[in-house]
């Protein structure tokens, strides 16, 4: 498995490498010690305590959607299909404060993407039917979810194909401002 740093800090993108024969393929999906030593912390990966599964349709934007507090880790890929994984840095003390990067998941790579606490995350289903893999570091308390608008202009971000299903919740998430509020940021303070 071979491990790639990205212009935001903490964020890592995991290639396995996978072993092609008649039969098909074999792939190591995570190790355990390869990433402790990505990310730096001996046991890290152990911290991880829920695998959640999603599936969508060609389209289909989950996102842009975050945890206060202490904010969540996750490592993400794409079991099924492909998808175009964007995250967004809402750590205040970031040099990369709200910027984003988009990675390509898909069955075909098997890229993952981990995502440090404090970032915002989202996808759009890039094939027919994408099935997407969450590896969480802690269990959800809905007290701590934050949210943007996938189309907020204030984020920028860039969708290569037209909205398909979107859930209510995200329909109706609040604004780049309001995060900023929430955060008790000055409004447009990205430094």
């Amino acid at each position: 498995m071979r491990v790639k740093t990205t212009e935001l800090p903490d964020v890592l993108v995991l290639v396995p490498e996978p072993f092609f024969d008649e039969r098909g393929f074999f792939t190591r999906t995570f190790d355990a010690g390869i990433f402790d030593s990505a990310v730096g912390r001996p046991g890290a990966s152990a911290e991880f305590l829920q695998d959640s599964q999603s599936r969508s349709r060609r389209g289909t934007i989950r996102g842009m959607h975050g945890r206060g507090g202490r904010g969540e880790a996750k490592l993400v890929r794409c079991a099924r299909g492909a998808v175009l994984d964007v995250i967004v840095d809402i750590r205040p003390e970031s040099p990369a404060f709200g910027k984003s990067i988009a990675v390509t998941l898909d069955d075909e790579t098997f890229t993952h993407l981990y995502v440090p606490p404090g970032f915002l995350h989202g996808f759009q289903a890039l094939t027919e039917y994408a099935d997407v893999c969450y590896r969480i570091d802690r269990p959800h308390d809905p007290t701590e979810d934050l949210a943007v608008a996938h189309d907020d202009p204030d984020l920028g971000l860039e969708w290569p194909l037209p909205v398909g299903p979107i859930s209510e919740r995200d329909r109706s998430a609040p604004s780049w401002d309001a995060l900023l509020d929430r955060l008790d940021l000055p409004y447009g303070d990205t430094n």
